[in-house]
């Protein structure tokens, strides 16, 4: 019974490294959303986003999400 038990449990562990190995692997393979422009003058422009950059701009917009639930 108990053996049983662990082939089972190898299994599921078997199981779940290979669902890693493909939610991985897909991860890594999934394209960045790109932003749609129509003029090619404003993505040559435009800086790089950086992690600093959209930590800023999610603060930003929790910033701004709370100023519009507030009257003034």
């Amino acid at each position: 019974m108990r053996q049983t038990l662990h082939r089972e449990r190898l299994m599921n562990d078997a199981q779940l490294k290979a669902l890693l190995r493909k939610t991985q692997a897909a991860a890594a393979a999934a394209k960045p959303k790109k932003n749609r422009t129509y003029d090619a003058t404003l993505d040559a422009t435009r800086p790089p986003t950086t992690e600093e950059g959209e930590a800023a701009d999610a603060d930003a917009a929790d910033l701004f999400a709370q100023m519009k639930k507030r009257e003034f």
